[in-house]
This record gives C-alpha cells, sequence and structure tokens, in this order.
C-alpha cells in the first residue's frame, strides 16, 4: 500500500491556481456537504474554530471520498499538536502566525523527522495506513505541505527570511490579522491593508515560492488572483450559512 498523492502540493509546486473554502463547522455532515462542491482544497481549521484533532479526523475521512484536497490549520505552531495532525493523515497543514525564520525553521522541524527534524515515530498510525506504507519514515516528506501564515506588520517585514527557509512549501497571507496590525481591526479591505498583501504576494512569488491568501470578496479574490496567488480561499462555510440565510429571510 503506497501513500496518498498530495495533488494539492503539486499543483501549488506546478503554479496551478487552486481555489479553496475556509471550514470552521466541525463534523462530517457539513463538510460533505462542501466536499462535493468542486474546490480544490478545504481548509479545516482548529485555530479560530471548537474543532480540535477528534473532529478533524473523521473530516479527512470523509473528504478522503472526494477529489478536494484537505488542509489543516493547527491552532498554533506546537510541535505536539502539529505531530498528531500528521498522524492522522493530514499532508498539508497551514501553520498560523509565523512571526521570522527561527519560527519558520521550528515548524519545517515539526514536520520532518529526526535527524532533519523533530516529529516524533509511530509505525501504527492513519498517517502510515497502520504500518502498511512501506517506508514510510524515509518518504512521507514527498507528500507533506508545508505553508506558513504571516499576518502581522512585523512578520510582512522578515517575509524574505520566513521565505527562505527550506522546507517551506508556500506562504499564506492572513489579511484581517494583517488589518488588525495595522491599524485597521475589522477593515481587512482598507487600501493599506491591501497594498501590503499585493506587495507580500509579489514578494513571495519573487522569492519563488507560491503565495496563499483568504478573502470571502470577490473582487478582492480576483485582484489577489491577478497580483500572483496560487491558493486562494474564497469565502467560509459559516460566512456563506450566516450570510446566505440572511438573504433568504430579507426577501420574505
Amino acid at each position: 500500500m503506497d501513500m496518498p498523492v498530495n495533488h494539492f502540493k503539486h499543483a501549488i509546486a506546478a503554479g496551478r491556481q487552486q481555489i479553496g473554502l475556509w471550514c470552521t463547522l466541525p463534523g462530517t455532515y457539513a463538510i460533505e456537504a462542501v466536499a462535493g462542491a468542486g474546490f480544490d482544497w478545504l481548509l479545516l481549521d482548529t485555530e479560530h474554530s471548537p474543532a480540535d484533532p477528534l473532529t478533524v479526523l473523521p473530516q479527512l475521512q470523509t473528504i478522503a471520498a472526494y477529489p478536494s484536497s484537505a488542509v489543516v490549520r493547527p491552532a498554533s505552531n506546537d510541535t505536539v499538536l502539529i505531530k498528531r495532525l500528521l498522524d492522522l493523515g493530514a499532508q498539508t497543514l497551514l501553520i498560523p502566525y509565523v512571526q521570522n525564520r527561527d519560527e519558520a525553521e521550528q515548524a519545517v522541524a515539526a514536520v520532518r523527522y529526526p535527524p532533519a527534524g523533530v516529529r516524533g515515530v509511530s509505525g501504527l498510525t492513519r498517517a502510515t495506513r497502520f504500518g502498511r506504507v512501506p517506508g514510510y519514515a524515509q518518504r512521507a516528506n514527498e507528500e507533506i505541505c508545508l505553508l506558513l501564515q504571516v499576518e502581522t506588520g512585523e512578520a510582512l517585514a522578515r517575509l524574505e527570511e520566513i521565505v527562505s527557509v527550506d522546507g517551506v512549501d508556500g506562504v499564506f497571507i492572513g489579511p484581517a490579522d494583517l488589518a488588525a496590525s495595522m491599524g485597521h481591526a475589522g477593515n481587512p479591505g482598507h487600501p493599506e491593508v491591501v497594498a501590503a498583501v499585493e506587495d507580500g504576494i509579489r514578494r513571495i512569488r519573487k522569492a519563488g515560492k507560491p503565495a496563499g491568501v483568504l478573502t470571502p470578496d470577490n473582487a478582492f479574490a480576483k485582484r489577489f488572483i491577478e497580483a500572483g496567488t496560487v491558493f486562494t480561499a474564497v469565502g467560509i462555510d459559516a460566512g456563506l450559512l450566516a450570510r446566505g440565510s440572511e438573504a433568504l429571510r430579507k426577501v420574505f
């Protein structure tokens, strides 16, 4: 038995645009409802949601039946959390709030086995197909994709040092937290924030890495794609439910 191919990792490395949906609703029913919608990737968020590894596991199992790729955001850049999610079979992780080169290197070490990193070894995990993937420990990194999230002015100032860390497969800019760090909390569409995001995208691409972003604003999503994003999340499941239900109620 072989490891599943990480189609998301290979697509962004080849520069093929991947359109994604942010998923914050725990449970398998909602994730299956959106898994068939045709998005290239679904972000399972455990930072700003009630989700945790025990809710992520059945979501990964559900998504596996669909063409969409799963990306998981741990609650923090924590070695133990990262290890647990990798062992559950997550192949792509988005690490939040990476501020500098040291934190980027910490994330890389967390997804790699010794001697290249510090990931704990277990031969009987879902990731190894319970011991059925030959040479998993030697080959795991082939299909693991590490994305780092920069979301403050300080992180953007250090963007080149973060992007240059070996083992980083892509860099994601978080407009909401970036807006707050720039004094525009709650207003990610402020011109200064948009300009900073676009500049960050250009710098990431100049360094030879794929750039990503999340925005539920269709116009901004298209603008950021034109600026060079390769993995672009264009909506949030809870937002679609909340705004969609409000819009329907207003009709009546």
